[in-house]
């Protein structure tokens, strides 16, 4: 039995615009489907009551309702049917704003035409699909929404904004495995993402983590793919790794299992068109087991290749941006009070070099305890309790600080490093800075960022704050097996990550943009121009 057809519910209070919509769905060839036509939300809220709606083609004025609670009161009815936002070009602010709330994706009115209208519904209940079950994840969402902003903003080739909404391969692969202290196997889920290959060959990290999955694997390697454009890199972005806990693993255990998520994808990866780089749980030791497999690295030891002290050389990174942002607001570093979450390699990195311009550490935090002193924290003493125990629980300077007030503590620098979602829409208008640093993936959500735009809260964003990551790894890859010499490395770095926020700031003067959403229209115009010069647009010479 033939599929059915798909079921669009239009709300359009045009007679005009309603009436070409319907045509133009009807004479696309690939797309099957029912439109129900209503003119006021009123009657959008019943149909959709009823059920069976695949997707809704939404205007936001409506003569019983007005902008963005139009879309509200959808998503409030139907709130996992796709929505895609019908704009005039004088509203193409709402639009973005829209898309912020949880649009799926928009379409300016007087731009129709049967090609794109269906592409985009077909691009959208596709995309709607997948994002069920493996796919399913808050991050990749925010990744996504953070994009078609940037995309609406710059008004992007539609072909090119289909092609970076979703990654261009992914691979999942299985495998079993047995532990050193078990008789059965168990079967451990591998992946590996490829955001775009258009540039070069795919760059990014391999980690170990028990909630790994599709999703946030495409979030991160879609974030990798504007870090490599930002820096100017020709790579585009990637990630992978494990459903794993690290922390459960022995060495050899470790070392074994990393070994066949490496043969499992051999014949993906050993063409060099992936490089693979370091993340969570995967240290430079493990980087030379890939190797040894036959597989493109980075993050490799000295000995083999790679960069000494690597984490403080992306420390290094963060502090530069850190300090010439500081120094476009009026910032002075010295006496200035900063406030940290996150206690890994790279956090602790920056706390280093920033004690050493003479910032007052005011306040860390990381999962398991929160300190604080107005004084300033002893760096020193706080690394050994680190070494010693391997959280900040326990230790004795400072004060204690419930963590949910570590954002909210009145500083002029706070620092992100930890995990991502950290700033929302609800401790937002409590965040206490004139500088947010991102040296995290995605720890502001979308929503946060209207009131900290608002509060003129300067934010580094994490394509670029965290981009030093991916600049080290292109550079030891292109350098293959040739000694370091770790200044000029550290000077071409640093290099690259200033003149890429100077563009931004650029930006961000020029057109009133926030940095975050600067940040990505400078990529994106990398990107596009170089999909124009390979004849991928539409508007391409031949």
């Amino acid at each position: 039995m033939a599929d059915s057809p798909l079921r669009l519910l239009l709300v359009e209070d045009n007679p005009l615009h309603s009436r070409l919509i319907q045509q133009l769905l009807k004479e696309d060839a690939q797309l099957r489907c029912e439109v129900e036509a209503v003119a006021t939300l009123a009657e959008g809220l019943t149909r959709l009551v009823k059920g069976r709606i695949d997707l809704v083609l939404l205007d936001l004025v409506l003569p019983d309702s007005q902008e963005l609670e139009t879309l509200w009161r959808v998503r409030l009815v139907a709130p996992q049917v796709p929505v895609v936002i019908l704009t005039g070009l004088d509203d193409l602010q709402l639009a973005t704003r829209a898309v912020e709330s949880g649009a799926s994706d928009y379409l300016v009115k007087s731009n129709l035409k049967g090609a794109a209208l269906g592409r985009t519904v077909r691009y959208t209940l596709a995309r709607a699909r997948v994002r069920g079950g493996e796919w399913d994840s808050p991050l990749f969402r925010q990744a996504q929404q953070q994009f078609l902003k940037a995309a609406q903003v710059m008004a992007l080739d539609d072909g090119l904004r289909q092609r970076l909404l979703f990654p261009q391969r992914a691979r999942l692969v299985t495998f079993p495995f047995r532990r050193d202290d078990h008789h059965q196997a168990e079967t451990l889920f591998g992946y590996r993402v490829q955001h775009l290959r258009l540039p070069g060959p795919t760059l990014g990290g391999v980690r170990l983590h028990p909630e790994l999955g599709l999703g946030e694997m495409a979030a991160l390697a879609m974030w990798a793919t504007w870090q490599c454009a930002l820096l100017g890199l020709p790579c585009g972005g990637a990630k992978g790794g494990v459903r794993v806990d690290p922390t459960a693993l022995d060495p050899g255990e470790r070392q074994r299992l990393l070994r066949a998520f490496a043969r499992e994808l051999r014949d993906d990866l050993a063409d060099g068109r992936d490089i693979l780089a370091p993340g969570l749980g995967v240290d430079e030791r493990a980087m030379a087991w890939l190797l040894d497999e036959g597989l493109s690295v980075s993050g490799k030891p000295a000995l083999l290749g790679g960069l000494p002290r690597r984490q403080a050389a992306i420390g290094a990174g963060l502090v530069a941006l850190i300090a010439a942002a500081a120094e476009h607001l009026g910032i002075a570093l010295g006496g200035a009070r900063v406030v940290l979450q996150g206690l890994g390699q790279v956090g602790l990195a920056a706390a280093r070099q920033l004690v050493a311009r003479g910032v007052r550490l005011i306040a860390v935090g990381d999962a398991s305890a929160a300190r604080q002193d107005p004084a300033g924290l002893d760096l020193a003493a706080l690394e050994a309790h680190l070494a010693s125990r391997g959280a900040l629980a326990g230790f004795a300077g400072g004060e204690p600080l419930d963590d949910g007030d570590l954002l909210s503590l009145p500083c002029d620098i706070l620092v992100l490093a930890a995990v991502q979602q950290q700033v929302t829409a609800e401790n937002a208008p409590r965040v206490n800075c004139r500088l947010l640093a991102e040296g995290a993936h995605g720890p502001t959500l979308l929503e946060a960022e209207e009131s900290l735009h608002e509060r003129e809260v300067f934010v580094l964003p994490d394509i670029l704050g965290n981009a030093a990551g991916a600049g080290l790894a292109y550079l030891e890859w292109a350098q293959g097996a040739r000694p370091w010499e770790r200044e000029s490395a550290l000077a071409w770095l640093e290099a690259r990550l200033l003149d890429a926020f100077r563009r931004c700031l650029g930006r961000v003067e020029s057109e009133g943009l926030d940095m975050r959403t600067a940040a990505l229209v400078e990529a994106l115009l990398r990107l596009e121009g170089q999909a124009r010069l390979r004849g991928q647009l539409d508007d391409s010479p031949d």
